[in-house]
C-alpha cells in the first residue's frame, strides 16, 4: 500500500479548470499546481488568465493559460484541443465556470434568461466533460468536479433559476459517475456555501442579505475562495479512490440551518 502522503501527489497529471480568472477557480488551480499538476487556467479572457499562469509559475509551479468561453462549442473544442497538443492529456476537469446574471424573484424570469443560465451552469459541463472523456479513458482514468452549490439542494429566493441549474449539475455529476465509472473516471461534486467572491458580491455586499446568510450558518461566517482547495485537491487525488457520484458540501453548516 501506497503511504498517505503519496496519494495526494499529482505528478505528471493534466488540469483543466474553467473560471479560473478569479474566485474560487483561480485557488483551485493554484492548489492542484502545487500539488504537481499541470494546469490550464481558462477563462473568457486571455489577458486574465495569462496572469494567473504566470503567478502560478512564478511560484515554481507549471500552467498554461487558455482562453475559451464554455457557452461556445468550439471554443470548448479548441480548449481541449489546446491542452492536449501542448501537455499530451487529460486527467482532471474542474467545471468551475458559472453565471448567474441577475438576483430576481423566480416570476420574473425569462426564456433568454433559463437559457443562458443553463447553458453556461450545466449544458457547457456536459459538453467539457464529453470532450475530456476520451483522453481521461485513454490514460486509464480520470476525475471530473463540477462545482455546484448549497442552492442545488437548497434554493434561495432571489436565485432560484440559478438553484435550478445547480441542482441540475448534481444529477449530471451522478449520471457521469455511474456512465463512466467503468472507464475509471470518477465524478463528484463540491457544493459551496456563500463564498466572499466577485461572482457573489451581490449577495455579501448587501449587508441585510449577509446578515439573513450569516444567521443560517453555523460557523457565523461566509468562506473564503482559498477553503474550497483541500476538497477539491482531495477530489483530484488519489486520495479519493473510491469516491465518485458523491457530492460534498463546504458550507459551514449552512444546510443544518442556524
Amino acid at each position: 500500500m501506497n503511504k498517505m502522503r503519496d496519494q495526494f501527489k499529482l505528478d505528471g497529471k493534466v488540469a483543466i479548470i474553467t473560471g479560473a480568472s478569479k474566485g474560487i477557480g483561480e485557488s483551485i488551480a493554484y492548489g492542484l499546481a502545487e500539488f504537481g499538476a499541470k494546469v490550464v487556467v481558462s477563462s473568457r479572457n486571455q489577458a486574465a488568465v495569462d496572469e494567473v499562469a504566470e503567478r502560478i509559475k512564478s511560484a515554481g509551479f507549471e500552467a498554461k493559460g487558455i482562453a475559451s468561453h464554455v457557452g461556445d462549442v468550439d471554443q470548448l473544442n479548441d480548449l481541449v484541443k489546446q491542452t492536449v497538443d501542448v501537455y499530451g492529456g487529460v486527467d482532471i476537469l474542474i467545471n468551475n465556470a458559472a453565471t448567474n446574471p441577475v438576483f430576481a424573484p423566480l416570476v420574473e424570469a425569462n426564456s433568454e434568461l433559463f437559457d443562458k443560465v443553463m447553458n453556461v451552469n450545466v449544458k457547457a459541463c456536459m459538453i467539457l466533460a464529453n470532450l475530456c472523456h476520451p483522453y481521461m479513458t485513454e490514460r486509464g482514468g480520470g476525475s471530473i468536479i463540477n462545482i455546484a452549490s448549497v442552492e442545488g439542494e437548497k434554493p434561495s429566493i432571489g436565485l432560484s433559476v440559478y438553484s435550478i441549474s445547480k441542482a441540475a449539475l448534481i444529477m449530471l455529476t451522478k449520471s457521469q459517475a455511474k456512465e463512466w465509472g467503468r472507464d475509471g473516471i470518477r465524478s463528484n461534486a463540491i457544493c459551496p456555501g456563500l463564498i466572499q467572491t466577485k461572482f457573489s458580491a451581490a449577495l455579501w455586499t448587501n449587508e441585510k442579505i449577509l446578515n439573513s446568510f450569516v444567521k443560517q450558518i453555523p460557523a457565523g461566517r461566509i468562506a473564503q475562495p482559498d477553503e474550497m482547495v483541500g476538497l477539491a485537491v482531495f477530489l483530484a487525488t488519489n486520495a479519493s479512490s473510491y469516491c465518485t457520484g458523491s457530492i460534498f458540501t463546504a458550507d459551514g453548516g449552512y444546510l443544518l440551518g442556524g
